[in-house]
């Protein structure tokens, strides 16, 4: 490809282009609240990347390359995943055209990856063309962490996966801040540096966490502890669960963190916590390299 190429991370609840140039420098961004839901049925998509289209004042016959929620089963076009053993850097021999004959030839779609485990199974849509962007940065080998909604440990070797683990950690935070019995607690600063460090200390404990949630609303009703660090000790508590369950394989490698400055700032402290090097890297900086890859291939 010689002309310049939009990437967009197209996810369940946000959308993020960016115009890349066939050097690698990202042009132009944009960002959006046009996530899968927000679009509504499958044959809309291809209108809603119009709109992405005309705010970025881009052509019509802008090459597109789109990854995340958009080629799941309720998205534009479900495409298979690849087998974790397929290295990441194959992924521009695996784009999917999307068939929609107004974007044919034009649009295509970054597929997911499933790691099989015995009986058990993984997957991501998204965190691969991230990961693809670190590996070009020279992150080939060790931990990486993608927090978020459903946070990813993903170990790689010399460019391949070789496991990963998805932890619901945004979304049950999500989830306990809208209802139940402790979303009357959650108004508070998650960023709260003591109440971050109570919810790290209860997780490193291995202790059941439907328990140790309970005992959040319990310290409050009690006046044990301030309701003011409620939402960050539930915040410490649901990262230090994903910290308790994976660190220990990570010990003596340290992880690389790919997230926004706010919440890879969390797991820094978490990783510190648990004795853990970090090293985080830019989250727009790794996609827009990502997508250079595509270009170059």
């Amino acid at each position: 490809m010689n002309k310049n190429i939009l990437g967009i991370d197209w996810g369940t609840s946000n959308r993020r282009a960016y115009l890349i140039a066939p050097s690698g420098a990202c042009l132009a961004e944009h960002e959006d609240g046009q996530g899968m839901l927000a679009v509504g049925s499958r044959d809309q998509f291809g209108a809603s990347l119009t709109g992405v289209l005309e705010a970025m004042q881009l052509s019509a016959d802008t090459p597109v390359i789109m990854s995340g929620m958009v080629g799941s089963a309720s998205g534009w076009q479900e495409v298979d995943y690849l087998d974790a053993s397929v290295p990441l850097e194959q992924l521009p021999q695996y784009l999917a055209a999307v068939t929609d004959p107004a974007w044919r030839g034009r649009a295509h779609i970054v597929p997911g990856y499933v790691y099989r485990n015995g009986a058990s199974a993984d997957v991501m849509r998204g965190e691969e063309t991230q990961l693809l962007g670190a590996i070009a940065l020279g992150q080939r080998n060790g931990w990486i962490v993608l927090p978020g909604t459903h946070s990813k440990w993903v170990l790689l070797r010399d460019g391949v996966i070789v496991s990963f683990a998805t932890y619901m950690t945004g979304e049950l935070f999500a989830m306990l801040s809208k209802g139940g019995t402790l979303s009357s607690m959650m108004n508070g600063d998650t960023s709260d540096a003591a109440g971050f460090a109570t919810g790290l200390t209860q997780a490193a404990r291995n202790e059941p966490l439907s328990n140790s949630l309970f005992r959040v609303r319990a310290g409050v009703v009690s006046r044990s502890a301030p309701a003011q660090q409620a939402a960050a000790t539930v915040s410490g508590l649901l990262i230090g669960a994903e910290f308790a369950a994976a660190a220990r394989a990570a010990e003596g490698q340290g992880i690389t963190v790919i997230g926004s400055p706010a919440l890879a700032a969390r797991y820094a402290l978490a990783a510190e916590h648990f004795g853990l090097h970090c090293k985080v890297l830019d989250p727009h900086a790794v996609y827009c390299t990502a997508i250079s890859q595509f270009i170059k291939a």
